[in-house]
Parts: C-alpha cells; sequence; structure tokens
C-alpha cells in the first residue's frame, strides 16, 4: 500500500476544512489592509532561488532537471518568485502591496509540526524604504493572528546593519559576517559553546567570539537595549542607522497597536542571506516551545539583483501547518462542520427525479445539500446522515409529494415536520434561525 513521501501529508477533509478556515481568515485581514494577490509557478529557475538564499537554505532546495536538460527546483518560498515578478514588471504602481497563499518546499528533517511540504501565508510591500512598511507587514501578521484566535505575542527584532556593526567591532573581517550570522542565527538551537565553535574559522579567535556573543546579548525593552546599543556603535555609522530603524519601527507600531509585544533582541539574525535591515519573529505567548510562528524582514537590494531597478521591500510569512496543532489545542476549530446542511432523502425509485429538483432548489438559493445516490433504504439513510454529522434531513416520498409537501427531520432532536415543497426555503431559514 502506498504512502505519501516522507515529510509530506494528506488533508482528510476534516483537515482540510480546517486549512480552508485558517487560510479565509488570513486572507481577509490581509485585504483588509489593501494586499492584492499574486501566483506565481510551484517551481522555478534553480539559480534564480539560490541567489542570496544562504548555504542552509541551498541544501534544502528540491532541485531536478527537466527533459530539455533545465536546472529547475520546487521554490522554498513565495519571497523569491514576487521578486522575479517585481523586477519584471516596471508597469506595477508603488508601493505594490502584495500576498501569497500556497504551498512550499524545503528538504530537512521532518518532525511532528515540521513538515517537507508546507503552506505559507506571506504579505511584501515593495516600493517604501521607510520603516512603517516593516512595520505594517508585522501589524498585517499580528491582525491575522489575532483573527485566528491567538492572545498577545513577543515580537524579537533587530536589524542587521547592528548585527554587521557588532561583528565588526568584533573583529569579524565583513566578507565573513554572513558566515557569522548563520552560527549566530543557531543560538537557541545549538547553545553558546555550539555557536562559539561553528565561529571558529571566522572570528580571529573564541575570545572575540565571546565579545561578539555578549555584545549580542543585549534583549529587552526597545528603548535601554537601543540606548546600550547605540553608546556601543557609536563609531559605526551603518549600525547607528540601523538602531534608528528599530527606534522608528518601534514608534510605528505603537501607531499600530501592537507597540506592547516588542522586543529588541540583537542576537536575532534570521537565516536568509538577502536581509539588509530590520529582521523580526513573532512567537505567541504560552506557546513558546513551537519557536517563531512568522518571521521576516527587510530586503531592500534583491529586486536589482534580479535585474530589476533598486527597490526598496520588506515582508513576512507564516507556517499554516504550524498553527494548526496550537489552533486545535485552543479550541478555534470548534463549530465548524463539515459538508452538508441538508440531506434529501428520496423513499423509492419514483420520487428520486423530484427529490434531485428539490436538491437543487435547496442549492441554488445557497444551502449545502447531498441527495441520496444509492438507493438505500431511509434507515440506513438516517444512519449515513447521522455519521456524516448532517443536523437536516428532507424526506420525500410519494404519498406525501402528493399532498405538495415533504417531511423534515430534525437530526439532534428527532423531531419531524410536515412541509408544503413551496414553503420548504423559509421553513428551513426560520428554523435555523430558531
Amino acid at each position: 500500500m502506498f504512502q505519501p513521501p516522507r515529510g509530506t501529508r494528506d488533508y482528510l477533509p476534516d483537515d482540510q476544512l480546517r486549512k480552508n478556515w485558517v487560510l479565509d481568515q488570513v486572507r481577509r485581514v490581509f485585504e483588509a489592509y489593501g494586499y492584492e494577490p499574486l501566483g506565481t509557478p510551484a517551481f522555478e529557475y534553480l539559480e534564480m532561488l539560490q541567489i542570496k538564499s544562504g548555504e542552509d537554505i541551498n541544501d534544502q532546495i528540491y532541485a531536478f532537471k527537466d527533459k530539455s536538460d533545465r536546472e529547475l527546483a520546487l521554490r522554498f518560498e513565495h519571497t523569491a518568485s514576487t521578486v522575479r515578478v517585481v523586477a519584471a514588471h516596471r508597469e506595477l504602481v508603488m508601493p505594490f502591496k502584495r500576498y501569497a497563499l500556497g504551498p512550499v518546499w524545503r528538504y530537512e528533517r521532518p518532525t511532528e509540526y515540521r513538515f517537507r511540504e508546507f503552506w505559507q501565508a506571506d504579505v511584501d510591500v515593495f516600493g517604501v524604504a521607510d520603516s512603517i512598511a516593516d512595520a505594517e507587514v508585522l501589524a498585517a501578521a499580528v491582525d491575522a493572528l489575532e483573527r485566528l484566535g491567538f492572545e498577545g505575542f513577543t515580537i524579537r527584532v533587530n536589524d542587521r546593519r547592528v548585527l554587521r556593526a557588532m561583528a565588526a567591532l568584533s573583529g569579524i573581517p565583513e566578507e565573513r559576517s554572513l558566515d557569522a550570522f548563520r552560527a549566530v542565527d543557531k543560538l537557541a538551537k545549538i547553545g553558546r559553546d555550539g555557536v562559539v565553535e561553528e565561529l571558529r574559522g571566522i572570528s580571529p579567535s573564541d575570545e572575540e567570539s565571546n565579545k561578539l556573543l555578549d555584545l549580542l546579548g543585549m534583549v529587552g525593552e526597545p528603548g535601554e537595549v537601543l540606548k546600550s546599543a547605540n553608546s556601543t556603535l557609536k563609531d559605526y555609522p551603518e549600525g547607528l542607522k540601523g538602531c534608528e530603524a528599530l527606534s522608528s519601527l518601534y514608534e510605528y507600531a505603537e501607531g499600530f497597536g501592537y507597540a506592547q509585544y516588542i522586543v529588541v533582541d540583537l542576537s536575532l539574525a534570521r537565516g536568509l542571506d538577502y536581509y539588509t535591515g530590520p529582521v523580526f519573529e513573532v512567537l505567541a505567548k504560552g506557546y513558546e516551545d513551537y519557536g517563531s510562528i512568522a518571521g521576516g524582514g527587510r530586503y531592500d537590494e534583491i529586486v536589482e539583483l534580479f535585474g530589476g531597478q533598486p527597490t526598496p521591500a520588506t515582508g513576512i510569512a507564516f507556517g499554516v501547518d504550524r498553527l494548526t496543532p496550537i489552533l486545535e489545542s485552543k479550541g478555534a476549530f470548534d463549530g465548524l462542520t463539515l459538508g452538508a446542511e441538508i440531506y434529501v432523502a428520496p423513499v423509492g425509485e419514483f420520487v428520486k427525479i423530484e427529490a434531485i429538483r428539490i436538491t437543487q432548489i435547496l442549492r441554488r438559493a445557497g444551502k449545502s445539500a447531498v441527495v441520496d445516490m444509492m438507493g438505500r433504504r431511509l434507515s440506513k439513510q438516517f444512519e449515513y446522515a447521522d455519521k456524516k454529522g448532517i443536523p437536516t434531513v428532507v424526506v420525500v416520498g410519494e404519498k406525501d409529494l402528493a399532498g405538495g409537501e415533504v417531511t423534515v427531520r430534525d437530526m439532534k432532536t428527532g423531531n419531524q415536520s410536515k412541509v408544503k415543497v413551496g414553503e420548504l426555503l423559509s421553513f428551513l431559514d426560520e428554523a435555523t434561525l430558531g
């Protein structure tokens, strides 16, 4: 018997219903912010996806050759494809605000909450250099998560320019700074000693590595951390610009209404090489063991690398599949009903066509309805409706039809009512409201 490939999963109807609900909530929030949908191919040229993605991500790319020997790969995120679109379509009006919902693929070790194929939801803003864009994508993510039922967050923020300045202050050559960031990004996973080990060959000495980690140990309330960072980086103009951007981001966050969640964490690096300014991660309070549930940052240089005009950009993404177990534990899916709300049960062959007509009337009135297609006895039809959780059964029998009626059964209470066919819709509407 075949099974889905390792790291992938089937979405049975209950699972798919929950995922659809999550996507619907997220889409509504994104569109309320004026973000527009953008669809791109599931696979792209490998060379394009490798631009500024970083060694760790490159190792996770699903790459293959087509029958014409072209090197292609499944997308590992939505950003690179969007950047390609922005670079190619100069007619796009700036700022260009887009959202994407869809599957992405990464070849990494599967766990209970981590898959090789997973759905990602993200928003990006192109054409805005000011920190208001960073603050807004964070606001959209927070609002989407709150709509899903999350309450309270920790939003960790940092700036790549601050990291570069701290690395320079610790004696790490600029050309090795990205390697240093990749090592620092693993701090929570492998600990301080593990990072020091990875920095060997990058940093001049273990002493300088520890100095860097001490500098990056500043974590806390934005005002205090940024005051200390400004003092430390007084001779590093780019680092000071990073501090200024974080301060501005915090001010905008006050306007958007989520500043109380922000924590400046100078060790936050994010794994992708294309980040150039603020970077951020969102953790749900009470669910920190799940790790970050959203993350992103600013990438002002990548559109030009893709052959487009210099275009500032920023964005954030979260994995839909990683949210599902948390939402399930919170009871967010309670009350979601699967499938039809009405089952039409013909009793005998002679009423089957009329049962179909009644079912079509219900559907065209906006109701979800199914009709028996197996010619089962009425008791079996009731049994089926009960197993499927369908709350209402409309019984179509020869004697009732002769009088222009059907029988409506409430599956929860067992109560039955004779209803004129012409009054069926209004009866069902009243029953629903009642």
